[in-house]
């Protein structure tokens, strides 16, 4: 087992969850490898990206069908600006390599914004600390799980 993922385990084990986590050694980095591994639709990956609000690292899980609107995501954040996090400032924040953030498992706890459309799946993949992990959940667990407060801050593609 990688140290990512042996981390994830550990952090849902103090949460009391026990998380079924498949590995798919040809990755999933991408919401779309993700879901062609697992044969699931797109909109069903959970993507855990870190935002930087002024100074402060935020988390926002997105289904995998949307893009950050990151104006929106300042408001819902009471900021004035959002950016996204470097691949150095995310790995800082949350102890995870991009590509295979988990939602939840960090240093220290990430104010977390949830993206409704996650609530219209039974369950959703998330990230399980490495590139090739991932894991199934409940939205309303994952959610609860991460501390995530439901807004509205995607871009809905057309």
């Amino acid at each position: 087992m990688s140290g990512g993922l042996e981390r994830f385990l550990a952090a849902a084990e103090a949460l009391g969850v026990e998380p079924e986590t498949r590995r798919f050694p040809a990755g999933t980095k991408t919401a779309e490898d993700a879901a062609r591994a697992i044969g699931c639709e797109v909109a069903a990956i959970v993507k855990s990206l870190v935002f930087m609000a002024e100074e402060e690292p935020i988390l926002a899980l997105t289904s995998g069908r949307h893009r950050v609107d990151t104006e929106a995501l300042a408001r819902v954040a009471g900021v004035r600006e959002v950016r996204r996090a470097t691949g150095e400032e995310a790995r800082t924040a949350t102890g995870f390599a991009v590509g295979g953030t988990p939602p939840f498992g960090y240093p220290a706890p990430l104010r977390t914004f949830g993206d409704p459309e996650l609530l219209r799946h039974e369950r959703v993949w998330s990230g399980a600390g490495t590139h090739e992990a991932v894991f199934p959940l409940a939205p309303d667990a994952l959610f609860a799980l991460a501390g995530a407060l439901m807004a509205d801050f995607v871009q809905i593609p057309t």
